[in-house]
């Protein structure tokens, strides 16, 4: 497996789709993007998207890795490539969303992210139809950060 630099027109959207189920949203972040993909035997098996959303601030939009490549570290691969880029770049802040449960908040949590701000029905008002994990509804956006 390979971690590179891809464009992010390059990425499928049936990827992306597995961590923001809003193909619309998706579009929203693609442009002037930072991507960075998994690939193996040429092909993309995940990738994480980050674009600039203040002069010192980048958003993570996008972390996702199909569901037969889970579970073996790629994602936290990509995910520190990304952190490592935007150090360089001289970020000082890096932003992300997330739900108030579920295994990703753990996941954020254990790369250093911290809980800065909560947006309060955030799924309810910006997804099409209702999003659920493990049987319960996603509500609020937690937003988490990692000040560099």
């Amino acid at each position: 497996m390979e971690i590179k630099e891809v464009s992010a027109k390059d990425i499928p959207v049936s990827l992306l789709l597995l961590a923001d189920p809003s193909k619309a949203n998706i579009q929203t972040y693609l442009d002037k993007s930072w991507s960075i993909a998994a690939i193996q035997d040429q092909n993309i098996i995940g990738a994480c998207i980050a674009k600039q959303i203040r002069k010192d601030t980048v958003e993570v939009f996008n972390v996702a890795v199909y569901p037969a490549h889970q579970q073996q570290g790629i994602g936290t691969q990509l995910l520190n490539n990304m952190i490592t880029k935007l150090k360089r770049l001289n970020v000082s802040r890096i932003e992300l969303g997330t739900g108030t449960f579920g295994y990703q908040l753990n996941y954020y949590q254990r790369l250093g992210f911290q809980v800065c701000n909560v947006w309060r029905d955030h799924f309810i008002k910006h997804y099409e139809k209702p999003l659920y994990e493990n049987g319960l509804q996603h509500f609020d956006m937690l937003r988490l950060e990692l000040v560099l």
